[in-house]
């Protein structure tokens, strides 16, 4: 009975009639038994037997143009990655081989190779992505205004403890920073800090605060830096740290609020469940190669729902959009004011 449980109307709908009467004897069921369990219309299985009966010709298998050029291409990435669903690969099969891939049409190859993620993976998937939407009620679109950093720890297969701070922009998604560190002191925390605003100045190839002016005003807009309130964000020395930074501004969530961090996270739980948790890592320095191989990933080969399938770094090197303009616009005249002869 198990077998025929787990077979659906969607799997035997290219079956003839002779198969489907084959199952059904097999497992000693009537008709009414067996559609109920692999959820197939009685009527559609009476039409298939008169169909049999009077000579018919079995349908299907139907032609797939669509699929038969790209599955190859569509399998090797699905096996490449095998932690992201069929939207990222289809994404990334535009990206890395510029094939226009529809989504519906990725998740039927990948369903008929086996390779479609179980539903309890992506359930869990979306419950994470859920703190993003709560994140601010103003998103903030352009990058380097918000940035978001907290830590997260890993117990090693080896027995140690290590922690990662990293640094993501709110806008982009990209992940400015993230050493991996035995402790996490205001020390860790500002040398996070630091590494993210170097990053930025080399990505950008100018200094960030270069980034942070008004060309026409002069007038300097500083970056949201957005911590929770654990002791090493809390400490005077990181005050004084950010203190020192015209590019920063620190804003601590309310407490037990983890969601307004929504973006970090995000982040945190996609390194442990497409990352980490597969295979732990030995030690720190073992974590250390794992967490700068996934940041690499995650900024420029992993498409994002949230970007429309493009990569953060594509999206923070992009000359930003100038917001509209707040001045009045004059509507066009509606009314005819001339004679016509």
């Amino acid at each position: 009975m198990s077998s025929c449980a787990r077979s659906s109307a969607a799997g035997l709908a290219a079956w003839g009639f002779a198969e489907l009467d084959e199952l059904r004897v097999e497992h000693g069921l009537s008709v009414a038994g067996f559609c109920r369990a692999v959820g197939l219309p009685r009527r559609t299985f009476y039409d298939r037997r008169a169909g049999h009966r009077a000579g018919a010709l079995a349908r299907g298998p139907w032609p797939t143009p669509a699929r038969d050029g790209i599955r190859v291409i569509i399998v090797e990435l699905a096996l490449k990655y095998p932690m992201w669903g069929h939207r990222k690969i289809a994404w990334l099969a535009r990206h890395e081989h510029g094939l226009t891939v529809a989504e519906a049409t990725c998740l039927r190859i990948l369903r008929e190779a086996g390779l479609v993620l179980p539903v309890d993976y992506v359930r869990e998937r979306r419950d994470l992505a859920g703190a993003r939407r709560e994140a601010f009620l103003e998103t903030s679109t352009q990058r380097n205004r918000v940035w978001q950093m907290d830590f997260f720890e890993l117990e090693t297969s080896g027995g140690g403890t290590w922690r990662s701070g990293d640094v993501i922009d709110y806008a982009t998604k990209l992940v400015l920073a993230g050493p991996v560190t035995a402790t996490q002191t205001h020390r860790d925390a500002i040398a996070s800090v630091q590494l993210a605003l170097d990053r930025a100045a080399e990505l950008l190839g100018r200094p960030l605060l270069e980034d942070l002016t008004d060309p026409e005003t002069g007038e300097i807009t500083p970056i949201y830096l957005v911590t929770d309130n654990g002791p090493c964000f809390r400490a005077s020395a990181f005050a004084r740290y950010i203190a020192s930074r015209p590019e920063l501004t620190h804003i601590r969530t309310r407490r037990r609020s983890p969601q307004t961090n929504g973006v970090i996270e995000r982040y945190h739980g996609a390194i442990k469940i497409e990352q980490l948790w597969r295979q732990l890592p030995a030690d720190g320095t073992e974590m250390t190669r794992m967490v700068d191989d996934f940041r690499h990933l995650y900024n420029d080969v992993r498409p994002h729902e949230y970007l429309d399938g493009d990569r953060p770094t594509d999206r923070y090197l992009a000359e930003p959009i100038s917001p509209p303009s707040d001045d009045p616009i004059t509507p066009l005249p509606t009314r005819q004011t001339v004679r016509i002869p």
